[in-house]
């Protein structure tokens, strides 16, 4: 038994360092091909390897989720920044990531690229739950306890012509973004600018928290914001994927 964790360990490493072929990993281990592919089959039935279309074998994103299943460990701020500087890079909008807290939505991280718009938030600071394009997107996915228990303390307070001032408007809007898979905020906060907010997912397919791309409604109507939505679901799926997200876990989860 020592031997097969000690192979298995060494299989991982190998892997780590770039996907590699049977050949390859039976040679390391200097075993026959069917002794390292009965703990290459171990591994991945656990997630922890997964199989290339060239028959090579990666690291699988279960051995993500289990680096990040405790939340007490995991830094989120951290690993959420990459991507929102590649989305600021990449669009030149503002991006704001923002996460469910108890009965709260809090904002988490922001970046705001030259010449963006500046948004009106606080990091550690509550979003406006019935106006930001982060909150319709986190709870829409939520659980109906969860997203009930956050709905109760939204003020309905009107800013703008377009705000959503009854909670149940606000329910049929949070029916049609999970249906689309993406919000967004059109004026509702302030007149002059917009947004489209997308969610990402963990290893149990639970919302973790949500990005915005915002920018002036006068230089990007939403009708152009739009365009972008594609790409900020991209970059969620890929920052979904590191936390070890697939669909069936979020089916499992609904």
């Amino acid at each position: 038994m020592v031997q097969a964790v000690d192979r298995a360990v060494r299989i991982l490493e190998l892997c780590a360092d770039g996907p590699a072929d049977i050949n390859t990993i039976a040679g390391s281990l200097d075993v026959h091909r069917t002794t390292a592919l009965r703990i290459i089959q171990s591994l991945e039935a656990g997630g922890l390897l997964k199989r290339d279309a060239q028959n090579r074998f990666r690291i699988g994103y279960g051995l993500h989720a289990l680096a990040t299943r405790s939340a007490e460990d995991v830094d989120l701020r951290s690993i959420v920044h990459p991507h929102l500087l590649k989305l600021a890079a990449d669009t030149g909008f503002a991006v704001h990531c923002a996460v469910p807290i108890d009965d709260r939505i809090v904002s988490l991280d922001l970046v705001e690229p030259p010449y963006s718009i500046r948004l009106p938030l606080r990091i550690g600071g509550n979003v406006v739950i019935h106006t930001a394009g982060v909150a319709k997107a986190i709870l829409a996915h939520l659980d109906a306890f969860e997203a009930d228990r956050i709905l109760d303390n939204a003020t309905w307070e009107k800013f703008t012509e377009r705000t959503i001032t009854r909670r149940e408007e606000m329910q049929l809007t949070l029916s049609k973004v999970l249906t689309r898979g993406w919000a967004y905020d059109d004026g509702e906060f302030e007149d002059i600018s917009n947004c489209i907010a997308a969610p990402f997912f963990d290893h149990n397919g639970r919302v973790l928290g949500a990005f915005s791309l915002t920018c002036f409604k006068a230089q990007t109507p939403l009708n152009v914001l739009e365009g972008a939505v594609a790409r900020l679901q991209d970059e969620m799926r890929e920052l979904s994927l590191q936390f070890g997200y697939d669909a069936s876990s979020r089916q499992r989860a609904s």
